[in-house]
């Protein structure tokens, strides 16, 4: 298991890959590897399985609790501590200031973020396609947390060479935050253009006082050994980002 470096002391955050050493063989080549989604037309029972052995890692650093989602590119989110849920919470944002409790993000192109505060005793997971940024994912999550989160941790998405959008989708980020026509450049269609998610999000981050924001540099499309893309194949399985704080 691989965590990135460079955060709060007892914060661990880490992105899945296609090739995770528990991944269980399946007659479904669309969505083989270490496929973490329900909804894909995955085997239910070899999916939990690898939920299962995540937890089971995880638990060697205390974890004992793993919190996922019903994802609907909305800009909801919701605060998790010591409350059980009979049924998967609806929304795209997870916070909580409990400790050994991983909060667990599923991505195939769009984009992973993860916040948290210098102190390391909050943390934030949300999913970020463009609806979501362009609608506040980020603004709504921050506003969640009980403390400002300081740093931003950017898993993988589809990068700008590989993600082409309609004029729509950059005049919503532009009317709301005109520097973002930066970070669009114009496609090879007409009325098409390449647009930059990492970039959106650093700006979007910055806005809101957070000044240390690590990732941003992996391509989800074009990194077809690691990551699942649903641009690359519109089948496939969802990676997932998680954060929790040690116990």
């Amino acid at each position: 298991m691989q965590f990135v470096q460079g955060l709060p002391a007892g914060v661990y955050v880490g992105q899945t890959r296609i090739q995770h050493v528990q991944a269980l063989a399946t007659d479904c080549a669309d969505v083989s590897g270490f496929n973490l989604a329900l909804h894909v037309q995955d085997d239910a029972w070899r999916v939990q399985q690898h939920r299962m052995s995540l937890l089971a890692e995880f638990a060697e650093y205390g974890v004992d609790k793993m919190t996922w989602m019903t994802q609907t590119h909305s800009v909801l989110c919701q605060t998790i501590n010591e409350q059980i849920t009979c049924e998967a919470l609806e929304g795209d944002g997870l916070v909580t200031q409990r400790k050994a409790h991983a909060l667990m993000m599923m991505t195939a192109d769009c984009l992973p973020v993860v916040l948290g505060n210098a102190e390391g005793t909050e943390v934030a997971n949300l999913h970020a396609g463009w609806r979501g940024l362009a609608n506040g994912i980020i603004e709504n999550t921050i506003v969640e947390m009980q403390s400002a989160p300081t740093w931003a941790w950017l898993g993988a998405a589809i990068s700008q060479p590989c993600f082409e959008v309609g004029a729509e989708v950059k005049q919503a980020f532009c009317d709301k935050y005109p520097e973002l026509d930066t970070a669009f450049i114009a496609g090879q269609q007409q009325g098409k253009y390449l647009a930059d998610l990492y970039a959106i999000a650093r700006f979007i981050l910055q806005q809101h006082g957070v000044t240390t924001v690590l990732g941003g540099d992996q391509c989800s499309y074009q990194q077809a050994d690691d990551y699942y893309s649903y641009r690359r194949q519109a089948r496939t399985g969802r990676m997932a980002t998680f954060v929790f704080m040690q116990a």
